[in-house]
C-alpha cells in the first residue's frame, strides 16, 4: 500500500488517496458540463461572427458529439491497456489545448475541427474518471462516491453560466474559449499526483485473451447485459436532451415565458436534479440498483407524463424541481452501475463504450421530440418521453443482473 487508504478491498477505509481521484474525477466531468453550456451561451456571438446559418450552426454540436463517441471510445480502450491516471491526464490536456485554439480559429471549418479533436478529450472523462473513483473507493460507499462525479456536471453548468455573464460581455465569445481552458489545466494539475489503482496494478501484466472490447460481448448473457446498459443510458440521455432542449421553448411558445421565466425554471429543475443525484445514489447503495432505478425510472415516467398535462405556468417552475429529481437523479449510480459488470482489463472500456453510445443515441431526442411537434402540440411531444422510462425499466428488470455488494473482479 502506497499511500493511506489507497487498498480498499482490504480494509474499506478512506483515506487521502481516495479523495484525490473523487476531486479530480469531479473536476474532469465538470469540464463536461462546461463545455457544453459555453457553446450554447455563446452560439448567437459564433454565428455572427462567421456568418453561418441554421445548419451550419446546428452542425458545431454534431461534430463535438461526434469527437465526444469517437474519443470515449478510444480513450476507454486505451485507459484499460495503459493505465487511468495516465490517460485520464492526456483526455484533459488534448481537451484543453483544443478548446483554446478555439478561440485562434481563423474560419468556421477549422473552429470546427477543433471542435472535434476537443470533443475527443472530454468523451474520455466520463467512463475514465468513474473508473477511477469505484476501484478506489469501498464498495457500501461507491454509488454514492460516483454521484459526487456526476454532480460535476451540474457545477460545469453553473460556471458556463458565470463565465458567459461575466466575460463574453467584455471579451466576447473568443474570450469565453480561452476563460474554459483555466479549470481544465486545473484538473489536469490534480491528476498529477495520482496512482493508479491497486487493481489495475495487479492485474495489468496478465495475458489478456482478447482485446477489452470483446468483453462486453463474449457470453450471451454479458451481451444481454450490455444491451441492458445501453438501453437504460440510451434513455436517460434521450428525456434529458428532449425535455432540456425543448423545455425553454414550450414555455416561451405556449406559456409566453421571458428569457428570466425559463431561467428560473432552470433553476428549479436543476436544483431537483443534485438532491435526485445524491438520494438516488443512497438509494442504490442501501436498497440495490435495481430496485433503486426501476423506482426512479417508473416515476420518472409518471411525472413526465402528468408534467406536460399542466396548463398551469407558475406550478410548472413549481414542479421543475420534482421532474429534475427523477429525470435526472439515476445519473448518480451509472458509474458504479457499468463498472460492476466487468472486469478490470475491460472496466473503462464498458464505461465509455457503453455510455457515451448512449449519449449519441439520446442527442437524437431532440429531434425526434421537434418532429413530432410539427404534427402535435410541443408539450404533447415532450409528453411521450414517458413511454422510454417503461422501456428502461423493463430492460433493467430483464436483462441487467443486481450487482450491489459485488467485489471488483
Amino acid at each position: 500500500m502506497t499511500e493511506s487508504g489507497s487498498t480498499v478491498e482490504r480494509n474499506e477505509t478512506i483515506g487521502s488517496y481516495q479523495h484525490k481521484t473523487l476531486w479530480a474525477s469531479i473536476v474532469g466531468y465538470a469540464m463536461d458540463g462546461l463545455d457544453m453550456m459555453m457553446l450554447s451561451f455563446v452560439l448567437p456571438l459564433i454565428i455572427a461572427a462567421y456568418s453561418l446559418n441554421a445548419a451550419q450552426a446546428g452542425s458545431i454540436s454534431t461534430i463535438t458529439m461526434l469527437g465526444v463517441v469517437v474519443g470515449g471510445y478510444t480513450f476507454g480502450i486505451l485507459a484499460d491497456i495503459y493505465g487511468r491516471v495516465r490517460i485520464f491526464t492526456w483526455t484533459i490536456l488534448v481537451f484543453s489545448v483544443f478548446t483554446g485554439l478555439c478561440a485562434f480559429a481563423p474560419n468556421f471549418e477549422t473552429f470546427n475541427i477543433f471542435r472535434f479533436l476537443s470533443g475527443l478529450g472530454l468523451g474520455g472523462e466520463f467512463g475514465i474518471g468513474m473508473t477511477l473513483v469505484t476501484e478506489t473507493w469501498p464498495k457500501k460507499l461507491r454509488t454514492r462516491a460516483t454521484s459526487y462525479v456526476a454532480l460535476g456536471y451540474q457545477a460545469g453548468t453553473i460556471l458556463a453560466t458565470l463565465t458567459a455573464a461575466f466575460i463574453a460581455p467584455h471579451f466576447g465569445w473568443k474570450g469565453v474559449f480561452l476563460v474554459g481552458v483555466l479549470p481544465a489545466l486545473l484538473a489536469w494539475w490534480s491528476r498529477r499526483s495520482l496512482k493508479e489503482p491497486d487493481i489495475w496494478l495487479r492485474t495489468k501484466n496478465k495475458k489478456q485473451s482478447s482485446i477489452s472490447i470483446v468483453e462486453l460481448f463474449r457470453s450471451w448473457r454479458i451481451t444481454g447485459t450490455t444491451l441492458g446498459l445501453i438501453i437504460i443510458c440510451s434513455v436517460q440521455n434521450f428525456g434529458y436532451f428532449g425535455i432540456m432542449n425543448w423545455m425553454p421553448t414550450m414555455l416561451a411558445e405556449q406559456h409566453h415565458y421571458t428569457i428570466n421565466g425559463t431561467v428560473v425554471w432552470t433553476i428549479s429543475t436543476v436544483i431537483g436534479m443534485v438532491i435526485g443525484i445524491i438520494t438516488f445514489a443512497w438509494l442504490a447503495d442501501r436498497w440495490g440498483r435495481k430496485p433503486a432505478y426501476m423506482t426512479f425510472q417508473i416515476c420518472a415516467a409518471l411525472i413526465v407524463w402528468i408534467y406536460f398535462q399542466i396548463d398551469n405556468p407558475t406550478l410548472l417552475v413549481v414542479l421543475g424541481s420534482v421532474l429534475g429529481f427523477f429525470v435526472n437523479g439515476m445519473m448518480g449510480g451509472y458509474g458504479a452501475l457499468l463498472a460492476e459488470h466487468y472486469a478490470t482489463s475491460a472496466r473503462s472500456t464498458a464505461e465509455n463504450i457503453i455510455f457515451n453510445t448512449g449519449r449519441f443515441l439520446g442527442s437524437f431526442g431532440p429531434l425526434i421530440i421537434g418532429f413530432m411537434a410539427l404534427n402535435h402540440s410541443l408539450s404533447a411531444a415532450l409528453g411521450t418521453i414517458s413511454f422510454v422510462y417503461i422501456l428502461a425499466a423493463l430492460s433493467m428488470l430483464l436483462l441487467v443482473p443486481e450487482t450491489k455488494g459485488r467485489e471488483l473482479a
